[in-house]
């Protein structure tokens, strides 16, 4: 269905079949002919710029090369080998901003390789294709590592250690494994299950036992793992949403907007979902398009998007602010929240307009209301701290070498809750796979 939502046919609610296409995979797969048109573009360049832009650094114009000679299963090998949810990263990734943008034939004249959609059609031919794990596990050490938190970060960590022959435990502390993948990234993105159907493929290679239910700080500590595993890694991504700390945060219909993520994410009925007429996300990032364009595509008739700075400050792509723009979404820069009001149920919300003074950022004194019987925060997340005792955290992330240890020997830590690059999956993979690395050479002196 491309980029844009359908709309009801009535202007009344959208059907059941108009919320299932709006939800569709927002980038279908290429087919055949596409992928061969597509790869035959490369120029397949020595020291190629897209591979140095890939945390990963996965070998592009090899994988690319396979695949214009027909050498699909060869392609996603390569693609795997260097990162083991290539799959998620095909979707998800702001290839625009990393590998896509960094391709030499991205020019005025040209269009830049279509990395993510080559990259997904290897992966999923794979997966769809494959009788058996494409890699097999070295004879076991009898070493164990305990993993804490099963998205992106600790699953390739797990991953990679089990490839080696290590035995391991991850320990997540939702009912289901995959992190962000799986309760954070918008529907549309990681549509028909893929979440799902990645971690059970990653999970073929052996050697991962996932428990679910089981959270630091609660249900274990440091302490218990350092005493029942070789080795302990740490991906325990950055979970606790900040407030905007502004009267009427807490009146009903005011809530986190990875919260209403999640819920579509893991509704069976995505009509039954009570998505609001007059929608207001507070924030400028990735996860503030994915709420706004998803409220809109579940029929909201008014999404407003409030950022405090202007668009080139968002930490949203451009891409993304196009996206939510061609679905209907009004974004609304240079003005901040002052108060959500209402009386037992959120009925608006003030906002000030805000300018740059000497490069400070200040109100004009103008205000600005706006109706909202939903409003989504999504200002960003901190460290839950709980359970991290003999850490060292410095600006809100833990403090690691550049291998991901940390401050605790035998202890290293990846992803969303280190400072290693911008918070996005394939980082927390190259962390996790990079920290499994370390590990393996640490248990084998």
């Amino acid at each position: 269905m491309g980029e844009h939502p359908v709309h009801s046919k009535t202007d009344g609610a959208l059907s059941v079949q108009e919320i299932a296409e709006n939800f569709s995979d927002l980038h279908p797969p290429l087919n055949a002919q596409q992928v061969q048109v597509e790869a035959s573009r490369c120029l397949f360049c020595y020291d190629a710029p897209c591979v140095t832009a890939c945390p990963t650094a996965i070998d592009i114009p090899k994988f690319i090369r396979q695949l214009a000679t027909e050498n699909v299963t060869g392609a996603a090998k390569s693609i795997l080998s260097a990162n083991i949810m290539g799959g998620t990263c095909a979707r998800a990734c702001p290839t625009e901003i990393l590998c896509e943008e960094k391709c030499v034939l991205n020019t005025g004249e040209h269009q830049p390789i279509e990395i993510g959609a080559l990259q997904r059609s290897a992966v999923d031919h794979l997966m769809a294709t494959a009788n058996t794990h494409p890699f097999v596990r070295a004879a076991p050490t009898g070493k164990t590592i305990g993993v804490i938190g099963a998205g992106p970060a600790g699953l390739a960590c797990a991953h990679e250690l089990a490839l080696s022959g290590h035995d391991v435990t991850v320990y997540e502390a939702k009912a289901k494994a995959g992190g962000l993948n799986e309760y954070g990234l918008a529907a549309y993105k990681m549509a028909n299950g893929f979440a799902a159907k990645e971690i059970a493929f990653i999970l073929e290679i052996g050697g991962i036992n996932i428990q679910n239910g089981q959270a630091l700080g609660r249900d274990f500590s440091l302490g218990d793992l350092r005493g029942k595993h070789d080795a302990v890694f740490i991906g325990i991504g950055v979970t606790n949403p900040r407030a905007l700390g502004i009267e009427g945060e807490e009146l009903d219909g005011v809530s986190n907007a990875l919260d209403f993520i999640e819920t579509i994410r893991q509704a069976d009925d995505l009509s039954k979902i009570n998505h609001g007429d007059d929608v207001v996300i507070i924030g400028g990032g990735n996860t503030a398009i994915d709420a706004a364009v998803q409220a809109k595509r579940l029929g909201a008739k008014n999404v407003t998007l409030a950022y405090r700075r202007g668009p080139s400050q968002m930490g949203a792509t451009e891409w993304e602010q196009d996206l939510a723009v061609t679905n209907g979404v009004v974004i609304k820069h240079w003005v901040s929240p002052l108060a959500i009001l209402g009386k037992d149920h959120v009925k608006s919300i003030e906002f000030e307009f805000m300018h740059l003074v000497d490069g400070v950022l200040t109100s004009s004194g103008d205000k600005l209301s706006i109706d909202a019987d939903r409003v989504y925060k999504a200002v960003g997340q901190t460290l839950v701290s709980d359970g991290l005792t003999g850490l060292k955290i410095q600006h809100g992330k833990i403090v690691v070498d550049a291998d991901g240890l940390t401050a605790l020997p035998t202890i290293y830590a990846g992803g969303d809750c280190i400072k290693s690059g911008e918070d996005l999956t394939v980082q927390a993979v190259a962390d996790g796979k990079k920290s499994a690395r370390a590990i393996h050479a640490m248990l084998e002196v």
